[in-house]
């Protein structure tokens, strides 16, 4: 289904404005959909609407632990993984780095790479430091 004026999903995933450099390449790029407003993460349609006239953005990379569980599995030591959401409104499944006991829920993160070569997720870090006066 295409509302009026979206005809195809050719470019749904590319960037309206092209720059180019390093800081063109780091960033988290998500789609918000022009007629409802939703901000969402690797879609071809709207979740609210199934519209799919979507334009794509660049994330300011803020966001908050919603959940966040370790992984020992296919690794050689234990991962986080967690789900973000970004300031913008959408959530993003990535890595937390930093040590396991001090990643919880509702922590502020910030990402540092928008694509681990490894795993192929968004990898963030947290904005404040655990307290570490109980060591």
């Amino acid at each position: 289904m295409f509302h009026r004026g979206s005809g195809t999903t050719t470019g749904v995933l590319d960037p309206e404005t092209t720059t180019s450099g390093p800081a063109a390449e780091e960033g988290l790029l998500y789609q918000r959909c022009r007629w409802c407003g939703t901000a969402m993460f690797h879609r071809l349609l709207c979740p609210v609407c199934q519209g799919s006239d979507l334009r794509t953005q660049r994330s300011a990379g803020l966001g908050v632990i919603r959940h966040a569980t370790v992984v020992q599995r296919n690794t050689p030591g234990a991962r986080n993984v967690s789900l973000v959401e970004m300031a913008e409104g959408f959530t993003v499944r990535g890595r937390v780095s930093g040590p396991l006991i001090a990643i919880r829920t509702g922590d502020r993160v910030q990402l540092t790479t928008a694509l681990d070569p490894v795993r192929r997720e968004p990898v963030f870090k947290l904005v404040e430091e655990p307290y570490s006066g109980w060591h």
